[in-house]
C-alpha cells in the first residue's frame, strides 16, 4: 500500500508493516473489496485518523471497532460522523456524557475533526467495511496493522490517555503499561450498554483532562 497517503511520522514508525506479507495481503483484499461493491470510507480517507492526528502530537487515544456502514457516516474516525450526518446513537451517549461531565453544549455536528487536530487518535480496530454489513472486514487483517500502532505508542510514548470503551476495546489494554499512562475501561457508549449502567458518570473527559495537565500538556476541548 506504498501508494496510499499515510501521515510521514506514523510511516516512519509502521515501516516495517508495509513490507510484511500480511498487508500486501490486506492491500489486495482491499482494492477488490472496494472495486467489487460500496464500502467505507471513501479510499482517500482510509488513513484519516493517521493523516490528522500525527504520532508525537498523539495525547488521547480512542479505540473504535470498524467504521460506520450506512452512506455519508465514516470519514476515517472512530464514532465520528461527516457534517450534516444524523448522530448515531453511540456518538449521542458520547455528547451527553461530555455534557454533564464539563457542562459543554451539544454540538451541532458529529464530526469529531477537531478532537483529532487536537492530539485525539480515533481509532477503528478494522478501518474498512462493506456497506451496510457491520464488521465485514474483519479478518481482512486490518488488526494486526492497528494493533501495532497500539505498540508503537505504548513503547516510544509515555502519559497518554486511552480510552477503552466495550469489551473489544478492552481486550486491548494488555499492551498498555498503565503505570505510564491512564486508562480509563467503561461499557460501551450504545445504548444496549450504557443503559444497563457502566458509561453515564464516569467522568472520563475531566479524568483525561486532570491527568494531561498535571503532565503539562495542554487538556482537550471536548
Amino acid at each position: 500500500m506504498r501508494t496510499i497517503q499515510i501521515e510521514e511520522s506514523w510511516k516512519k514508525h509502521l515501516a516495517q508493516e508495509f513490507e510484511k506479507p500480511y498487508f500486501a495481503l490486506l492491500t489486495e483484499s482491499v482494492r477488490q473489496e472496494y472495486g467489487a461493491g460500496t464500502c467505507y470510507p471513501p479510499g482517500r480517507l482510509i488513513f484519516n485518523a493517521f493523516n490528522l492526528c500525527p504520532f508525537d502530537k498523539v495525547k488521547v487515544v480512542i479505540i473504535g471497532q470498524d467504521p460506520y456502514h450506512e452512506h455519508g457516516q465514516a470519514h476515517g474516525l472512530s464514532f465520528s460522523v461527516q457534517d450534516g450526518v444524523p448522530f448515531p446513537p453511540s456518538l449521542q451517549n458520547i455528547f451527553k456524557e461530555i455534557q454533564a461531565d464539563l457542562g459543554t453544549p451539544i454540538p451541532f455536528s458529529g464530526n469529531l475533526t477537531r478532537w483529532a487536530e487536537q492530539g485525539v487518535l480515533l481509532l477503528n480496530a478494522t478501518l474498512t467495511v462493506r456497506a451496510h454489513q457491520a464488521n465485514s472486514h474483519a479478518t481482512l487483517g486490518w488488526q494486526t496493522f492497528t494493533d501495532e500502532a497500539i505498540r508503537a505508542l505504548a513503547t516510544e510514548r509515555e502519559h497518554l490517555v486511552y480510552m477503552l470503551w466495550g469489551g473489544f476495546a478492552r481486550g486491548k489494554s494488555y499492551m498498555i503499561d498503565k503505570t505510564k499512562n491512564l486508562v480509563l475501561e467503561s461499557v460501551h457508549p450504545s445504548p444496549l450498554s450504557a443503559n444497563r449502567g457502566g458509561w453515564f458518570g464516569q467522568h472520563q473527559f475531566s479524568r483525561c483532562n486532570a491527568y494531561l495537565e498535571q503532565h503539562g500538556i495542554e487538556p482537550v476541548a471536548w
